[in-house]
């Protein structure tokens, strides 16, 4: 494919992208992918490069752009090399019109740069947001330690115990260890989480919304596979992928439980009262995701996040009921909102005054109410929010 083309392919893939956000349809990374199924001819060097005009395009715009080539005019603003593409040739971009107007800049639409701000979140942090995430990985423990494992990059030692961080689109799925279950994907702040939890070996853990079980499996690890950890989750597709992993990674105490959302506590009945330990990694606003999903910050509306508010009250109040006098829930959102986060737990507290809020001990972040916030500009992970909120005796 020639430069122009690159271009005109990644503006018809952005139009897609843009009608799905609207339309709450299917993510960028799909659409990039049927794109490329269906269109077999571009090669290993076009697809690189169309994706990167298309993520690209998609940070630089703040609000949602109206079409998909006032994005990739945006993008050309900053990016000397895309506007001479726009030359009508055959399968190119037409020329750019007098006056033709590129999309709007910035982090997100006003309205939610306005409630990060409020949450703390401007200027480098709010623009960190937008940044190229690394590739981190978690060696597994029940198969390999990080000093002894040998891989075919050494990769940068983090501040979780096993945690390895390597260059973006490191073909780790090739390698040998990641086949034999010796290191998994996840994020250095997800690791941090599952820190915060301190799952200990002979004790009865829940990992409530375990969607695929990357958390559940470093769980499973501290473990060392004693006791008896729950994954729970109400996504079927999500949780049916975790058995596979759990047997590659060698985590044989993990259960299932599918749950039937709204009635949570029926399937859960047997655990009221007895779990040491509940990570509540909710559902949320994903705005500490973004530099992996960019397009998120067009989805979200002000009803949305109050309706992932109002499921994080729930899911706490069910953990609550499932913890033993004296343990403890870990509360985890991977958003950097207050109303998400610090708010959420205050609000949880105001409930349950005989409950006690704690900041988690993790070596990165700074406080954030009663927890801890992690944040791309100043700890180079995911952006998220930590507690760890103890049951009375």
């Amino acid at each position: 494919m020639t430069p122009a083309a690159r271009v005109q392919s990644a503006i018809e893939i952005l139009d897609s992208i843009i009608a799905a956000a609207r339309s709450q349809g299917a993510p960028a990374d799909r659409i990039l992918s049927e794109w490329f199924r269906g269109h077999r001819f571009a090669g290993s060097k076009d697809r690189r490069a169309i994706r990167e005009l298309v993520y690209g395009a998609v940070r630089a715009c703040g609000p949602i752009p109206q079409t998909g080539r006032a994005a990739m005019l945006r993008l050309a603003e900053s990016d000397a090399a895309i506007a001479p593409l726009f030359d009508g040739s055959n399968y190119g971009p037409a020329a750019i019109g007098v006056g033709e107007a590129a999309a709007e800049g910035g982090t997100a639409p006003q309205w939610l740069v306005d409630r990060l701000a409020a949450s703390g979140i401007a200027g480098d942090e709010a623009a960190a947001l937008l940044g190229r995430a690394p590739l981190d990985l978690r060696v597994n423990t029940q198969k390999a330690s990080r000093e002894a494992l040998e891989l075919p990059d050494a990769g940068e030692r983090l501040a979780a115990p096993n945690a390895l961080r390597f260059e973006t689109g490191t073909q780790v799925e090739q390698w040998p260890a990641y086949r034999e279950g010796q290191v998994e994907v996840q994020d250095h702040g997800s690791q941090l989480a599952c820190m915060a939890t301190q799952a200990r070996p002979g004790e009865t853990v829940i990992d409530l919304c375990a969607g695929a079980g990357g958390k559940t499996l470093a769980l499973a690890a501290a473990m060392e596979n004693s006791g008896a950890l729950l994954a729970a989750d109400t996504d079927r597709g999500r949780l049916s992928r975790l058995p596979p992993r759990a047997e590659r990674a060698g985590a044989g105490l993990i259960e299932s439980l599918l749950l039937n959302p709204g009635k949570e506590l029926e399937a859960l009945d047997g655990f009221v009262g007895k779990a040491d330990a509940v990570l509540v990694d909710a559902p949320c606003s994903g705005t500490g995701t973004w530099r992996r999903n960019p397009e998120a910050r067009w989805r979200l509306s002000d009803a949305e996040l109050a309706r992932y508010v109002a499921t994080q009250a729930r899911l706490l109040d069910i953990a609550s009921q499932l913890v033993r006098p004296g343990g403890r829930v870990i509360y985890v959102v991977c958003s950097l909102l207050d109303e998400e986060g610090a708010g959420q737990v205050d609000a949880f507290l105001a409930r349950n005054p005989d409950w006690q809020g704690g900041r988690p001990e993790v070596p990165l972040g700074r406080p954030r109410g009663q927890g801890m916030r992690l944040t791309p500009h100043h700890d180079g992970t995911d952006g998220f929010f930590i507690a760890s909120i103890g049951s009375p005796c």
